[in-house]
């Protein structure tokens, strides 16, 4: 399987969540076991030999592959959610998205001053979420080794929010 067969695997929606928005569905994707685990071994495959201390994933589809490629790159998983969702101290930040504002938390032991961080999301678009993933690492003293996506919606110029962070991204629309 390579990225055009990837790629018609990935359904449009339109108008979701709300008018004028192209939703890019990737449940038929997650649906089929060779596509899963093809899409997983690409994003995990820059980032081989490299050292990775652990891997973020953002709420919630980032959730997906974030633990998955952790585990192919023998890291840790950091969660990081909406509010009120983390039981123990958090960091938050707040960003912009395409369609309205929102706010993600981690907690604040979860990442430690030094460690090589990898953030791992389904999609890059405007770059809101995954900002604020760099930020909440940064802030918490983590190095950000780069970010991998599933997919890449490139001419929303999300890549240019991240602050220097290398981008790597399977499938790019």
């Amino acid at each position: 399987m390579n990225t055009s067969d990837l790629k018609l695997l990935v359904r449009d929606v339109p108008d979701f969540p709300k008018p004028g928005i192209l939703f890019k569905d990737i449940t038929p994707l997650l649906r089929m076991p060779g596509a899963l685990d093809e899409a997983i071994h690409l994003m995990a495959a820059p980032y081989i030999g490299q050292r990775v201390d652990v891997v973020t994933g953002a709420e919630s589809r980032g959730f997906i592959f974030a633990s998955a490629v952790a585990r192919q790159l023998s890291a840790g998983f950091v969660p990081i959610r909406k509010p009120g969702r983390l039981p123990a101290k958090v960091a938050s930040g707040e960003y912009e998205l395409e369609y309205g504002k929102d706010c993600l938390e981690v907690h604040v032991d979860a990442i430690h001053r030094g460690d090589h961080v990898l953030l791992v999301d389904d999609l890059l678009a405007t770059g809101g979420t995954m900002s604020a993933c760099v930020k909440l690492v940064r802030g918490l003293g983590g190095q950000i080794v780069g970010a991998a996506f599933l997919i890449e919606l490139g001419d929303l110029g999300g890549r240019s929010k991240l602050d220097g962070v290398p981008v790597h991204s399977v499938l790019n629309f």
